[in-house]
């Protein structure tokens, strides 16, 4: 079996990267762009950090906005019909996974009309054309949408997350620049980050990791333990360490997958808008305990990384309960609550774990884990 690797075409990396823009549309003859980003980032004038480059350079836009949080069909099918209306051609997306995300589903929708109906994209979708190009902004230092394969759609209908699959909806260009993300609030910053930590050692310990993506993955974590706390309280080495760390585990995770930490966080997102990084990082200790069996003797580098002293003349059973425990003092340090006492119902948890089990990333996990076993660990965790 031949192992795969896809990554941007072309991504800029440091403070003023979004300068970079003008240049890349010039180079690819665009026109006109169609500007993805939500409505907070538009109304608190981080949107316009980039439209301004766009407008110095005389390039003509249209900005799209009609986002959720926890994109929804509806937000993707109002996009595709306001793209073909705006005559632009190609796409800028601006925001965390959610913009991103939204601007993803309406680029491979534009080039593959056959797939309108949105839900029929879920998973691994025969799309025969790559997307619209598009140029990925990221606002956050988590989800890094911007350099991988997936996306994630609500479907407010079936109370359910759906995840896609697809090479051809690949960001051409990513430009990641920490200034985009010096805005983002503490609470944000936080979960985002634990979403990216959650990424890099999902990605790490799954089923379909592999030499190249362990270097990426085992990478972040170490870059992401060191930079968080600072991230949160906005210094910059912090964010701009950040911004590095999930991209790092971007280019790791979405060649390789990841597991159920993020099959029950889509389940709780689409049930309870649970933030999707916060759902990861309640989810993340727990699981990790769970699946330590199966992972060798990976949870020593992840305690490595982590910056736990000692490990060599640690025992296996020592080490794992190391890389757990540094894994929830980084979550406690950045105010990320314990469990899902506030979140989750009783009466839902039957519901949440047959969307677990049924979620693309599920079968990536490290140990398998059927209904009663995603039952038993919700239930842990109320």
């Amino acid at each position: 079996m031949a192992n795969r690797i896809v990554l941007n075409e072309t991504s800029y990396h440091g403070a003023g990267a979004i300068q970079e823009i003008a240049g890349e549309v010039a180079r690819r003859g665009f026109k006109k762009a169609f500007v993805c980003s939500d409505p907070d980032l538009v109304k608190f004038n981080v949107t316009s950090k980039v439209t301004e480059v766009l407008d110095k350079a005389g390039y003509e836009y249209e900005i799209y906005s009609n986002i959720k949080p926890n994109p929804t069909i509806e937000n993707v099918q109002s996009g595709v019909a306001a793209f073909k209306a705006s005559g632009a051609d190609y796409i800028i997306a601006i925001g965390g996974g959610s913009s991103m995300d939204t601007a993803k589903a309406i680029g491979i929708i534009i080039t593959n009309p056959e797939f309108e109906d949105v839900r029929s994209l879920e998973g691994v979708a025969p799309t025969k054309n790559p997307c619209v190009p598009t140029i990925a902004v990221p606002t956050t230092a988590g989800t890094a949408a911007e350099v991988t394969i997936n996306y994630v759609i609500t479907d407010v209908e079936k109370k359910r997350k759906f995840v896609c699959v697809d090479t051809h909806d690949i960001p051409v260009v990513a430009i990641v620049d920490p200034d985009m993300m010096s805005s983002m609030p503490k609470g944000l910053t936080a979960s985002t980050g634990m979403d990216a930590l959650t990424h890099a050692i999902e990605g790490y310990t799954t089923k379909g990791a592999w030499e190249m993506t362990d270097m990426f993955n085992l990478k972040a974590i170490e870059v992401i333990a060191r930079s968080l706390r600072g991230a949160v309280n906005n210094t910059p080495e912090g964010r701009e360490d950040m911004a590095l760390g999930q991209y790092l585990t971007g280019m790791g995770f979405s060649n390789c997958g990841l597991g159920i930490v993020h099959s029950m966080a889509h389940a709780l997102g689409a049930v309870y808008d649970t933030p999707h990084g916060v759902a990861n990082a309640i989810l993340l200790p727990t699981i990790m305990e769970y699946n330590a069996e199966a992972t060798g003797d990976k949870y020593k580098y992840i305690a490595k990384a982590m910056g736990v002293e000692g490990v060599d003349d640690m025992s296996q059973e020592e080490y794992r309960k190391a890389a757990v425990e540094a894994v929830k003092k980084l979550s406690q340090d950045v105010g990320i609550p314990a469990d899902l006492k506030a979140i989750a119902k009783e009466e839902d948890i039957q519901f949440l774990a047959e969307s677990a089990v049924a979620d693309a990333c599920a079968p990536g996990n490290p140990k398998d884990a059927g209904l009663e076993d995603i039952i038993a660990l919700y239930k842990s965790l109320m």
